[in-house]
């Protein structure tokens, strides 16, 4: 039995793998990766590489093995991830794992905004396979904000449509750390969590946050969506994927990233990292 991670050179199964092996030998853990020069760093640790691809399902084939515990990091190209899953997923059920976790979206089933759909029909499939599972429904990373600060620190302002919204994030380690604990401990399948930050904040507090600890003026500015989706594509997004960051931002008006479960501090064991713990270590290697 191995514990297998998709996705193993992204951010977040980065910090997946190193939670991994505080625990468990280098031997236990597989890395699901489509380039194997980019994972070079990986096979150095002693990790063992299998090379697959979610756009060729044939890949997909000699992925697991059986008994394996997998977790399954959601793809990151919106609008192809259903398709991408589902491969992944037969691949799974072929071999006969022992785990299959999924890192979703906070809300789950209740979720109603663009973003959730793929992570609903996803968690569909892998009900529908009878696969044993675990469900991870992550909430908003604060590095979403905090990898963004160069526009904000320039013109002083933090622009959104999200209203007077609340924000339970947390940062990306600490989702990474639910992960690890759920693919090395026990009781866990059949589970479903709500993984959101201890405490929800408002932009509003994350501006005035700004303000304090660079010592700049920064102003929360809340503009209609149709305002902020041009700003976005104006500074070079897709259409598609601005409209997608506003409709969240409506979400968050509606409290649906507001949730504070536990859940995420239960699994790893400690409180969740401060939103002015990120916002610190950004600025300090910015």
């Amino acid at each position: 039995m191995s514990i297998v991670v998709t996705g193993a050179t992204g951010e977040l199964g980065r910090l997946v793998i190193d939670g991994l092996l505080a625990t468990v030998p280098a031997g236990d853990v597989v890395a699901v990766v489509r380039n194997k020069e980019k994972a070079a760093a990986l096979a150095a640790r002693g990790i063992e590489l299998r090379i697959a691809d979610y756009d060729r399902p044939g890949t997909l084939a000699d992925a697991f093995r059986t008994g394996d515990r997998v977790l399954l990091i959601s793809g990151s190209e919106v609008g192809k991830r259903v398709a991408q899953h589902a491969a992944l997923i037969e691949a799974a059920k072929a071999a006969g794992v022992a785990q299959l976790a999924y890192t979703g979206i906070l809300g789950g089933p209740d979720a109603d905004f663009a973003l959730a759909d793929e992570h609903k029909a996803t968690e569909r499939l892998i009900l529908d396979s009878g696969l044993p599972y675990t469900f991870l429904r992550n909430g908003w990373y604060t590095e979403n904000y905090t990898a963004n600060l160069a526009p904000v620190l320039e013109h002083g302002a933090v622009v959104a449509n999200a209203g007077e919204g609340r924000i339970a994030s947390a940062s990306r380690a600490d989702f990474a750390a639910a992960a690890a604990a759920v693919l090395t401990g026990e009781g866990h399948l059949g589970q479903a969590y709500e993984l959101s930050g201890d405490t929800a904040w408002s932009l509003a507090e994350y501006a005035a946050l700004l303000s304090e600890v660079t010592g700049k003026e920064i102003a929360y500015k809340n503009v209609p969506a149709a305002v902020h989706q041009e700003i976005l594509v104006g500074a070079g997004l897709p259409k598609g994927f601005a409209a997608i960051l506003t409709d969240v931002d409506e979400a968050i008006e509606r409290g649906r990233l507001a949730g504070t479960s536990g859940d995420l501090a239960r699994l790893i064991g400690r409180p969740t990292t401060p939103l002015a713990t990120t916002v610190r270590a950004a600025l300090a290697t910015a």
